[in-house]
């Protein structure tokens, strides 16, 4: 083979710094943009924080009390990997062009700004949306307190404290007296005193806790009624012999065995509904996450009105002492301040194209689903991302990035815009009805039930045909569990 020249064609694949942060920055959810515009103030000295933004009263469509959890969340497992017509986009969102330089006495907000623009919400940098919850008192250390006011021999308080430790957070002994006394290790103490230990635990708050199953904490808890309480021997008799049959629900076989009739088995089962069968989680309250709402809806002048909330950012600027040093000074510095300059002036160009972005897709959104915002989830329509992409001439994957782990406030709650999207199902006369829409309606099925008879999931597909929603059975199913609502047989109930 010898050496030799040629020419070729050929297209490739280039991503420059500025489009890879572009896209990174639009995935970005509201926490990790924020530590991400942190970084950056850390990292660039030409970048700061624009402190002369007014700091008026937020507008009432953002109230602290709109911090709560997302209603519903959407698996959003798309490819990562950017694509040759997503580049495109993003690049079609920077078209505007950026001078290398700016004059001394020119500042940047004069031609350039990350705010957020078209916004009838001003900022408010005092008012936190983020909840901080007060920090939650674990379940040992709730009995700990307990025990170090309780008088206890020596013995019995090393005992205590080791029944203390076995006690998991639902408020359950996880393991046997016998387990307790062996670890122990003392050949003096017996097991009587290790129950009599455990006896004077079942008394502390929340009362029941350190029962070793179920029926033992209702039945510590029934021990506490009076006496004289009405039908408090049937509750224990149901607690302790039937326990698995009152798992089941099957009311038919526990009134047969304890002889009851219905009038009086409804006076039971309100009774043991009046138990709490995980003491532990009065005490334990686990972490809820909240969320800043990246846009807000609301209604103006008969219009639903899309506008992004400029606390998820802080507004950017560039430093115009720093910035006024290109003009003078070694090469070396100049370089060094030309250099974070640009990256500043990308970075803030970068916000500016998020910002956009999100705010066209909402748009295109809410304009889409006007009927779920005027109607509910039952007027939702279908639809998926290709639709939203055609409509703002985007990539679909654009739009899968703009929509994961971004949330909008609307006076029904918080969604993330994942929510608005969802497959279709055929109706009867041909059109189309959104699997959302079936959920909602099947909710309501189930809230509006007799609780003695509740409705199977045939007899709710036949309710659904009724309304030339033609579903199977097994959809019905899938959509209910994932509502989180039990089969039939497990929401079945006297009272």
């Amino acid at each position: 083979m010898r050496p030799s020249l040629q020419l070729r064609m050929g297209q490739h694949l280039t991503m420059t710094p500025q489009l890879q942060q572009a896209i990174k920055l639009l995935q970005l959810s509201t926490l990790d943009l924020q530590q991400e515009i942190q970084e950056a103030l850390d990292s660039n000295p030409l970048l700061e924080v624009d402190e002369s933004a007014p700091a008026d009263e937020v507008n009432d469509n953002f109230d602290k009390d709109s911090a709560e959890k997302p209603t519903s969340l959407s698996d959003g497992s798309e490819d990562s990997t950017p694509t040759q017509d997503e580049i495109s986009t993003v690049e079609a969102l920077n078209q505007q062009d950026i001078p290398e330089e700016l004059s001394v006495d020119t500042t940047w907000d004069e031609s350039f700004s990350a705010g957020t623009s078209n916004t009838g919400i001003k900022s408010a940098p005092d008012d936190d949306y983020s909840y901080q919850g007060e920090t939650s008192e674990s379940i040992h250390d709730h009995l700990t307190w307990q025990m170090e006011l309780t008088p206890f021999s020596d013995n019995d308080r090393a005992i205590a404290t080791a029944i203390i430790d076995a006690i998991d957070d639902s408020g359950y002994l996880t393991v046997t007296v016998e387990d307790i006394l062996q670890s122990m290790g003392d050949d003096e103490i017996e097991l009587d005193e290790v129950e009599a230990v455990l006896k004077r635990i079942h008394m502390f708050d929340p009362i029941g806790v350190g029962a070793q199953s179920i029926s033992d904490c209702l039945r510590i808890q029934l021990d506490q009624f009076c006496a004289d309480t009405p039908f408090i021997e049937e509750a224990k008799l149901v607690v302790c012999e039937h326990i698995d049959l009152l798992g089941n629900r099957d009311f038919r076989t526990i009134m047969r065995k304890t002889k009851l009739k219905e009038p009086q088995l409804k006076e039971v089962m309100q009774l043991i509904h009046s138990l709490n069968p995980r003491p532990g989680d009065a005490i334990v309250t686990s972490d809820e996450q909240y969320i800043v709402p990246d846009v807000s809806v609301f209604k103006k002048n008969g219009r639903w009105v899309v506008e992004l909330n400029p606390d998820t950012a802080p507004k950017l600027g560039i430093n115009q002492q720093y910035a006024s040093l290109t003009q003078g000074g070694s090469s070396a510095d100049n370089q060094f301040v030309r250099s974070h300059l640009q990256e500043a002036k990308w970075f803030i160009k970068s916000l500016e194209s998020r910002n956009d972005t999100l705010l066209k897709v909402s748009n295109c959104i809410v304009q889409r689903q006007n009927a779920f915002f005027e109607h509910g989830p039952e007027a939702m329509r279908p639809m998926v991302l290709n639709d939203i992409a055609e409509a703002v001439e985007m990539h679909e994957s654009t739009i899968s990035r703009v929509t994961t782990q971004k949330y909008m406030h609307t006076p029904r709650g918080i969604f993330e815009l994942k929510y608005f999207f969802s497959s279709h199902v055929s109706t009867e006369t041909g059109g189309e009805c959104s699997s959302t829409a079936i959920r909602a309606i099947i909710k309501k099925l189930v809230d509006a039930e007799i609780a003695s008879k509740p409705l199977s999931d045939s007899k709710m597909a036949t309710l659904l045909a009724e309304q030339g929603i033609n579903v199977a059975r097994r959809t019905v199913a899938k959509y209910r569990e994932s509502l989180g609502i039990p089969p039939s047989n497990q929401r079945k109930s006297l009272i």
